[in-house]
């Protein structure tokens, strides 16, 4: 199972079939830059776009320290220009990730898994005993119907790829599969939201990234962004997809830990050593219980801090003489 040392908290989706977008593209500050081949881009447009996207990819000298993952979303599988974008594309180094749309069963990535290895076998390897010496393409599969939903276990199969390392929910296309309607709550994606999130820690998949806020516009747009961002956080997702590069600030803050649960976190973690040290299986910390469990997801939460750039050692030293009661 790949792991990802990438923080998919904003995945902002590019078209490619502007150029002007695409030179933007490398000013922005994001966790992920996915240049998008599918939906962005007219069926008449799609050869042109994914050449200007290969001449793009291939002028980079060096990816941005602005962005930590550059994708590329390509048609789906079922379509007729999946084959052509994963060899066109696939083998470019600045390709650290691929986003499948419409995933439907474990076939669809093991499709593409299969081109992968044959254009970049550098990268990737059937073989248990061979040695990949560069890091592979990550996979990030886009789940958009009920059938995807009822298939999430032989979809999130190392079966399917060992290169799958998340999964996206789209919600405007599961809505026309079901024939739903969207509303402000998103109690209509429920069912569908909690099983992809159960089934991506199940599988200990990197990134679950939920789905797209269509408000960004003004004071409303933003706190619409804010409410989704909190209800996905809460569900269990730990980002969101970003359709334009305002929201990507919201999306950050949003999805990184509050300052408060950090210091609580980081509380916990230093009483629980000393608490561990003494025997002790469960304590207590501002009349809380301290047992495994909370103490497991403090650990969670500083590491996930840092990840994030908040400044733990010093919060360490602050509390060091913090003890278990």
């Amino acid at each position: 199972m790949s792991t990802s040392s990438v923080l998919r908290r904003a995945l902002l989706y590019v078209p490619s079939s502007s150029q002007k977008m695409l030179t933007k593209s490398l000013t922005l500050k994001t966790d992920n830059i996915t240049y998008d081949l599918e939906d962005s881009v007219t069926l008449h447009q799609k050869p042109a776009a994914r050449q200007a996207l290969h001449s793009h990819l291939t002028s980079l000298q060096f990816k941005t320290q602005r962005i930590s993952e550059l994708a590329v979303r390509i048609n789906a599988v079922s379509s007729a220009y999946a084959e052509e974008d994963l060899l066109t594309l696939a083998a470019l180094p600045s390709v650290d990730a691929l986003v499948i749309p419409k995933v439907n069963s474990a076939s669809d990535l093991t499709f593409v898994t299969d081109i992968l290895r044959k254009v970049a076998p550098e990268r990737h390897s059937s073989s248990p005993n061979s040695s990949i010496r560069k890091r592979p393409i990550r996979l990030i599969a886009l789940i958009e119907s009920a059938k995807a939903i009822m298939d999430l276990k032989s979809i999130c199969s190392p079966a399917a790829s060992p290169y799958l390392d998340g999964l996206i929910f789209a919600a405007e296309d599961f809505a026309l599969d079901l024939s739903l309607t969207r509303t402000p709550g998103l109690s209509e994606f429920l069912y569908a939201r909690s099983a992809i999130v159960t089934a991506a820690r199940a599988f200990e998949l990197s990134s679950t990234i939920d789905l797209v806020c269509t408000s960004y516009k003004g004071d409303e747009g933003i706190r619409r962004l804010e409410e989704e961002c909190q209800n996905g956080k809460e569900m269990g997702f730990n980002g969101k997809q970003c359709i334009h590069p305002s929201q990507v600030d919201v999306v950050q803050r949003m999805f990184a830990p509050a300052e408060a649960e950090v210091e609580w976190a980081v509380r916990v973690v230093i009483a629980d050593q000393k608490a561990s040290d003494a025997g002790r299986g469960a304590w207590t910390l501002d009349g809380k219980m301290i047992d495994a469990p909370v103490s497991g997801k403090a650990r969670a939460v500083v590491a996930k801090a840092e990840k994030c750039g908040f400044d733990i050692a010093s919060l360490r030293q602050k509390w060091q003489a913090q003890e278990p009661e």
